[in-house]
């Protein structure tokens, strides 16, 4: 007896010290679940230099006009001097370089589109470097698929000497898919299509210790000087105004203005979260921020109507009616509206009249 009560002490340990370990394990995970809770609900931290544009890194815009060729019967209809004749000219220009005249009134140019060319780029960008490059039709071609760009000079005025040139295959972007979305066929891009042939005037890096919001907000540069003042020292950044900090840099022998910059533009900070909804006027899509709620309203659009508040929710009266509770969020509703199959104009107009009342206090933005 004696041995048999002996043998089963240490199972009696060992099942002891499972439990606890078990119940350490259960502990520490409900912790981090609580640590982790806490730091989504905290907010997102962000980078400085995601927030903001130094004072010399302001981008350089290019523009230009070329030919797109190349395509199967959808370009600009032309017959020689009539409807749009810059393309004829345009090509009779282009002909001309390579020493071959062609009267303009003997060419057909449904194959060839008379685009606008633009860019945008580093202003610290040197010669070689690339960057991607923007079509559009400025005449009536139907589509520019399967078309290639002609080299085309790009400048940063349409006066000013060319500093880029931009050719390539261009890319027509297929439709989302969604309901009533189509393919706009007249608009093109060309990644990489741009090269800087000549140097740009590049900007006084000392302009580096002015940073520019990239959204204006007085909150978001508060904390973005704070943040900077606490790293570097107090004093180095102030505010001017919601869209720009100052910073003063003092010299130091062991790190360049570009060290501290760079420094400078790792330091994390948790912005303000502007209150915003935006809407795809084409497919119906709503984007707002989590926690958005909105108060009592009724909104009647069309056989649609939107309750919210007063009613029990949930309680529809007549096909069409939406009753929902007070307090509700943005998702909440956008997700009824859809529910419903509400067109996305009508998903538009009843956010932009809840913000009219006032029971939506963030910003809504239809595009």
């Amino acid at each position: 007896m004696i041995e048999r009560v002996l043998g089963k002490r240490p199972a009696m340990e060992h099942s002891a010290r499972d439990a606890a370990r078990r119940g350490f394990l259960v502990g520490s995970l409900a912790a981090l679940i609580m640590l982790l809770t806490a730091v989504m609900v905290s907010g997102q931290e962000t980078r400085i230099r995601d927030l903001t544009v130094s004072g010399g890194d302001i981008p350089v815009r290019l523009v230009g006009y070329g030919l797109v060729v190349g395509l199967d019967g959808t370009g600009d209809r032309v017959i020689g001097g009539f409807s749009a004749g810059h393309t004829v000219a345009s090509v009779a220009n282009l002909l001309r370089r390579f020493n071959i005249e062609v009267p303009e009134n003997m060419l057909r140019t449904r194959n060839v589109a008379a685009v606008l060319v633009t860019a945008e780029t580093s202003p610290y960008l040197r010669p070689g470097g690339r960057f991607d490059v923007h079509v559009a039709s400025i005449g009536d071609a139907v589509s520019l698929r399967g078309g290639v760009l002609w080299m085309t000079p790009l400048q940063t005025d349409p006066l000013s000497p060319p500093v880029a040139t931009a050719q390539g295959a261009v890319y027509v972007s297929e439709s989302s898919g969604q309901r009533g979305g189509y393919t706009v066929e007249t608009t093109a891009s060309l990644p990489d299509g741009g090269l800087l042939e000549q140097p740009m005037v590049s900007p006084d890096f000392a302009a580096s210790s002015v940073l520019y919001l990239r959204q204006p907000d007085i909150a978001t540069a508060s904390l973005i000087a704070v943040a900077i003042n606490q790293s570097v020292g107090p004093g180095t950044a102030s505010v001017d105004d919601p869209g720009q900090v100052t910073l003063q840099l003092a010299a130091d022998p062991n790190a360049s203005l570009a060290q501290q910059m760079a420094s400078i533009g790792v330091l994390l900070v948790e912005p303000e979260r502007a209150a915003r909804v935006i809407i795809d006027r084409n497919a119906g899509t709503v984007i707002a921020g989590g926690g958005i709620t909105i108060g009592e309203a009724v909104v009647s659009h069309g056989a649609l109507t939107l309750a919210i508040g007063g009613s029990p929710a949930g309680a529809d009266l007549v096909p069409g009616d939406l009753r929902m509770a007070a307090g509700v969020t943005v998702q909440d509703v956008a997700s009824a509206l859809h529910g419903v199959a509400a067109p996305p104009e009508a998903i538009a107009a009843v956010f932009q009249s809840l913000r009219q009342v006032g029971a939506l206090t963030a910003e809504v933005t239809v595009r």
